[in-house]
C-alpha cells in the first residue's frame, strides 16, 4: 500500500516541480482582470471527475504497456525542456497533456487510453492563448461585429459607418471594445458544447452539431447586443448605453444564447418519432 503510494508520489512530485512556473503562469492568466480564461480554474476538476467516472471500466481492462507511449512521453518531456529554457509557457502547458497521454499509453495500454483520452485532452482548454494571438483574433472579431452591426443598422434605415471598431451614427457613436468582440462567449460555448456532447448519448454527427452550434450563437448574440446598445445610444443618448444597461445587455444576450443552445441539445437528444406505415 505504502510502496504503491510512494511509487505514484515520486513522479507526481517531479511533474509538479517541473511545471511549477507553468502553473503559476496559468493561474496569473486565469485570475487576471477581464481574463478570457477564468474558466481554466474549473477545467482540471471536470477532467478529474470524468476520469474517476471511468475508474470502474478501466479496472476491468487488461493492462498492456505500449512502447509507443514511451516515445510520446519522451517527446513531451523534450518539448517541456525546450519550453522551459525559452520560457514559452503556452507550449509547456501543451507538453503536460502530451506527457499524460504518453504515460497512460505506456503504463496501462490502449484500452485505458481509449477511455480517458478525451478528459486528458480536455485539459488543453485550461491553457491560455498567447497574448499576441488573443490581440489578433479579438481585433478581427471586433471589426467583424462592427461591420455586421453597421449593415443591420442601415437595413433599419439608420445611417451608420464604421471606422475601426468605432460605430458612428447620426447623433451618437459606439465603441466596440474587447469584451464585445465575442471571444469570451466563443470560448464559453466551446467548453459547454464539449461538456454536453461528451456527457450525452449522442452519436458522432449530433455531437459535432452540439459543439459547433455554439459558435454562431455566440456571434449572433453578441451582434444583437451591439445593435441594442447602438439603438439605445442613438434614441435615448450615449449615457444610457453605459453602466447598468451595458452590463445587463451582456448578461441577457448570453442567457438568450444559452437557452437556444440548450434547446438545440435537447432536440438532438430527443429520439425521432417512428412514422406509422
Amino acid at each position: 500500500m505504502y510502496k504503491k503510494f510512494i511509487l505514484w508520489l515520486l513522479p507526481l512530485g517531479i511533474l509538479a516541480y517541473g511545471y511549477y512556473p507553468t502553473f503559476v503562469w496559468m493561474a496569473d492568466r486565469w485570475l487576471a482582470r477581464d481574463s478570457y480564461f477564468g474558466h481554466g480554474v474549473l477545467i482540471p476538476f471536470v477532467s478529474l471527475y470524468w476520469v474517476l467516472k471511468k475508474r470502474k471500466v478501466c479496472s476491468t481492462l487488461s493492462k498492456k504497456s505500449e512502447p509507443w507511449g514511451l516515445l510520446i512521453l519522451l517527446a513531451g518531456v523534450g518539448l517541456q525542456i525546450f519550453s522551459s529554457v525559452l520560457q514559452v509557457y503556452f507550449l509547456s502547458a501543451v507538453s503536460l497533456v502530451w506527457i499524460l497521454l504518453g504515460a497512460v499509453l505506456f503504463l496501462f495500454g490502449r484500452g485505458v487510453l481509449k477511455q480517458v483520452w478525451f478528459p486528458i485532452c480536455f485539459l488543453l482548454l485550461m491553457v491560455p492563448f498567447p497574448i499576441l494571438f488573443i490581440s489578433e483574433i479579438t481585433l478581427k472579431l471586433k471589426f467583424f461585429v462592427t461591420e455586421i452591426s453597421v449593415f443591420c443598422l442601415k437595413s433599419m434605415g439608420i445611417q451608420a459607418t464604421r471606422e475601426g471598431s468605432y460605430l458612428y451614427m447620426p447623433h451618437s457613436y459606439l465603441i466596440v471594445g474587447d469584451p464585445c468582440s465575442g471571444l469570451r462567449s466563443l470560448l464559453a460555448f466551446l467548453i459547454l458544447g464539449l461538456v454536453f456532447s461528451y456527457g450525452s448519448g449522442l452519436n458522432g454527427w449530433r455531437r459535432a452539431i452540439v459543439v459547433v452550434s455554439g459558435f454562431p450563437l455566440a456571434l449572433v448574440s453578441n451582434i444583437g447586443r451591439v445593435l441594442f446598445l447602438a439603438l439605445v445610444s442613438e434614441i435615448y443618448g450615449m449615457n444610457w448605453a453605459h453602466g447598468v444597461v451595458h452590463d445587463a445587455s451582456g448578461v441577457a444576450a448570453f442567457l438568450f444564447a444559452i437557452a437556444i443552445f440548450l434547446a438545440i441539445r435537447r432536440k438532438l437528444e430527443t429520439p425521432p418519432v417512428p412514422v406509422m406505415q
